[in-house]
This record gives structure tokens, C-alpha cells and sequence, in this order.
């Protein structure tokens, strides 16, 4: 183990850690209800035909959906809303404010007014969604702002007097790895906040697909949807937004 680095020897404890516990969980099934506990292998095929049957598929494809287009509509008005407040300095409090407001309100209760306000339906669930990770966008994105380079903002300055063009060309370039690294960190927040969303408002979704579970006590399906929304959000995170970050990063982040 002494000549292993430290990098693979942190994922053979990681590794190790996750067959002891899928170990414990088989184990554990064998002794309770399938109700209770279904069986790993019973919940691989669960989760399998929602890639092999039609219907299921679609409730995998609504959800991304769902959490796309929220991430897509918040990261465009939370960063709206954090370069208002940074370069209109009258708006700081009232943008501040919201943040908190929006940060503290649950999702289950915006869920519910998502209802009243749209009815059962995509909009209702992209909305409660949305709204949820806003805060994320706004706070992290005015932080960002607030630590930027001064020197090189008084260069650019300089070079140009055109505002939108020093933003365009400096401002927003270093702005990259941190609208990656927010981007990053709601999309696994608008996965917890979807089935919720969904649960409550959704008539398509892992949510709805939780919710008739439930009422049919049919546990190793919820059990499915739960180990594919943490396997979409690992891929993600691992093929996708990781890979992407290092580039940013090391293009951009001392921009």
C-alpha cells in the first residue's frame, strides 16, 4: 500500500467503502420485508427498465428537462440580478434582501404556490425548481464580482471607455469559472429540489414516478429513481462539469 499514491489509494478506500455498504444492504434484505428493503438485484432491474421501457424513459427524459431549464432560466436572471446590484449600487440592499428571502423560503412551499400559480404541470416544477437555486446564482455570481482583479479592471478601463465592451472582453471572461463552479454546485441542488417538485406539482418526472410508487408501496422502484438521479448527478459531475472546470480555470481564472 506504501507505494500506491495517494490519489489511488484514496479511491480504493472509496471503492471499498461502497462495496461494504452494498454488501450491508444485500445482507439486510435478506432479513427484512422486500417493502422495507428491496433487494440490491431487484433494484438494478428496476432501475433498468427506465432506460428499456417507453413510458419510464420519458419520466427520465422530463426530469432532465426539468432541471435544465430551471438551471438555464436561473443562471441567466441570478446573474442579471448580481451584476445589477454590483454596478447599480442603489439595488444592493433590495437584491440582498431577495436573496435571503428566496435562500430561506422552503421548496416544498414554493411547490405548493408553483400549484396555485400554473397548476399541475412542467412550468409548475421548472418554476419551483428554478426559484429554489436562484439564490445560488445571485449570491455566488456578486461574490464573484466583488473579487476581481482591480488592477486589471482600472487597465481595461483605461484602453476603453465603452462599458459594455471592457465587460464583454474582461469582466466576463473571468467571470467563467466561477458561473462553472455555480452551475455545478445548483445542479445538484435542483436534483433534490426536482422530486420534491415533481412529488408535489409534477404530472411527469421521478417525482410522479415516487408518487405512484407510493401509493402502489412498490419500494424498490423509489429505490430505482433514487440510485439513477445519483447516478445522473455523479456522471455529470464527473464526465461533464469536473473536465470543464479545469479548463476554465486554467484559462481563465487569472484573468
Amino acid at each position: 500500500m506504501r507505494s500506491l499514491s495517494l490519489s489511488t489509494r484514496r479511491k480504493l478506500a472509496a471503492n471499498l467503502f461502497v462495496a461494504v455498504m452494498l454488501a450491508a444492504w444485500a445482507i439486510a434484505a435478506l432479513r427484512l420485508p422486500g417493502y422495507v428493503l428491496p433487494d440490491p438485484l431487484v433494484v438494478v432491474r428496476q432501475a433498468l427498465a427506465f432506460f428499456t421501457d417507453a413510458k419510464l424513459a420519458g419520466h427520465v427524459v422530463a426530469s432532465i428537462w426539468h432541471v435544465v431549464a430551471a438551471l438555464a432560466l436561473a443562471f441567466f436572471f441570478g446573474t442579471a440580478l448580481a451584476v445589477t446590484s454590483h454596478y447599480l449600487r442603489v439595488t444592493r440592499i433590495l437584491i440582498g434582501r431577495a436573496a435571503a428571502f428566496l435562500n430561506s423560503f422552503s421548496s416544498i412551499g414554493w411547490a405548493l404556490l408553483a400549484i396555485l400559480w400554473f397548476g399541475l404541470n412542467d412550468q409548475a416544477v421548472i418554476f419551483a425548481i428554478g426559484v429554489v437555486i436562484l439564490p445560488i446564482f445571485m449570491i455566488n455570481m456578486q461574490a464573484a464580482l466583488e473579487r476581481r482583479d482591480a488592477e486589471l479592471i482600472e487597465m481595461t478601463a483605461s484602453f476603453t471607455r465603452s462599458w459594455p465592451r471592457g465587460f464583454i472582453s474582461v469582466v466576463l471572461p473571468s467571470l467563467y469559472p466561477f458561473m462553472l463552479a455555480t452551475t455545478r454546485l445548483a445542479f445538484g441542488v435542483a436534483w433534490k429540489v426536482a422530486l420534491t417538485a415533481e412529488l408535489f406539482g409534477g404530472n411527469s418526472g421521478f417525482g410522479f414516478v415516487v408518487n405512484i410508487a407510493r401509493q402502489d408501496i412498490d419500494t424498490p422502484r423509489i429505490f430505482a429513481v433514487i440510485a439513477i438521479m445519483i447516478a445522473i448527478s455523479f456522471l455529470a459531475d464527473r464526465f461533464m462539469f469536473a473536465p470543464l472546470q479545469r479548463v476554465l480555470t486554467r484559462h481563465y481564472a487569472d484573468a
